[in-house]
């Protein structure tokens, strides 16, 4: 599992311009069951997601394909979790073969 953290950098007010591509960008890392939540960082620093299913030279790939990393909008940072606990809730998060 990993947590990708999109922090805006220097080029931010760039972000409108490229906003739909990397919505699209997203919407696909859902559409093939790879990201599981994304969302803003606050105070309006960047996004989030949580990604599954992937090695860490697969994730690598996908984020070096999101417009706003191409472009320099934001900085990718990837964090490797590997959960050893979750709420019954976030249970299906423990499955190792996600």
């Amino acid at each position: 599992m990993f947590i990708i953290q999109l922090r805006f950098s220097d080029n931010k007010s760039q972000a409108k311009d490229f906003m739909e591509g990397h919505k699209k960008w997203l919407q696909l890392g859902f559409d093939k069951g790879i990201f599981v939540l994304s969302g803003s960082l606050q105070p309006n620093a960047g996004g989030g997601i949580i990604a599954v299913g992937v090695s860490k030279q697969e994730i690598e790939e996908i984020v070096a394909e999101d417009p706003f990393v191409i472009e320099n909008v934001v900085k990718p940072k990837l964090i490797e979790l590997a959960p050893s606990k979750a709420d019954e809730r976030l249970s299906f998060l423990l499955d190792n073969r996600l």
